[in-house]
């Protein structure tokens, strides 16, 4: 199975070397680009939608990718997908054409959301939530992540596989959101949990030759409760605790960019 070349020189001279001399086919036929994940992929809180259900934004990640690289772009990302989602409605896209396919997913499956709800809310102990979370990353996700990435590699032999990461979500400078009511001890056992999920996911992308895409120094400084943040934080008008426009742009963008 074609693989990402591991360093950034070995990629930028391939890349020039297919730019600079293309053959007819490479000429005539763009990359075939399938998206998968959930709502960090699909762009949940980066809107417009051009699909309302799943949340998908022009805006997001994989149609920014889309556009730089000039590919065709099948974009299956969905708001609230987990593992079972993608292997029951989204791998079905994948064939043996597909040369690059993007995947952010584990969130859902661990119950994250939860724990940031009990997090964000006053006088809740959000601690047990956590612990639960990450339990469920470190003893259940890892198979799930196994399950997703054999069927991908399975229906797309020939694809280059990205597989994108989480955020920290907070700051932990100052007491802030939910009405000023999340500690900074909280924001950081919440980013600490983060961390777990993060190198859980790159353990297993890792153990499928696939390319991890760690976006966390790119977020850096731009969390919620940050000067200029790229993440929601609490919001009735939009999808809390997810990337803005700007943090696709600025922060995952570049990021697959730098993995290219």
């Amino acid at each position: 199975m074609h693989r990402l070349p591991r360093t950034a020189a070995v990629a930028v001279a391939s890349l020039t070397a297919l730019i600079a001399v293309p053959t007819a086919a490479q000429a005539q036929e763009p990359i075939d680009y399938v998206a998968l994940g959930d709502s960090y992929s699909s762009g949940s809180g980066a809107g417009p939608y051009t699909d309302a259900t799943c949340q998908r934004s022009d805006n997001a990640h994989p149609s920014l990718l889309a556009v730089e690289l000039g590919a065709e772009l099948t974009f299956v990302a969905c708001g609230g997908a987990t593992t079972d989602d993608v292997l029951a409605g989204q791998v079905q896209s994948l064939d043996a054409e597909t040369d690059l396919v993007t995947i952010g997913v584990g969130g859902n499956d661990i119950g994250w959301s939860d724990a940031i709800t009990a997090c964000v809310t006053p006088f809740v102990n959000c601690i047990p939530a956590i612990e639960e979370a990450e339990r469920k990353a470190t003893e259940e996700l890892p198979a799930k992540l196994a399950a997703v990435y054999a069927q991908i590699e399975e229906r797309s032999p020939n694809a280059e596989v990205y597989v994108t990461g989480y955020p920290r979500l907070f700051a932990a400078v100052n007491t802030c959101d939910a009405l000023g009511s999340v500690s900074i001890a909280e924001q950081r056992r919440m980013n600490t949990g983060a961390d777990l999920l993060s190198g859980v996911i790159e353990a297993a992308a890792a153990s499928h030759g696939f390319a991890y895409v760690d976006v966390r120094d790119e977020f850096t400084g731009h969390e919620v409760c940050s000067a200029q943040p790229w993440l929601h934080g609490f919001t009735l008008s939009d999808v809390p605790y997810h990337p803005k426009a700007a943090g696709h742009s600025g922060g995952y963008f570049p990021a697959l960019l730098g993995a290219l």
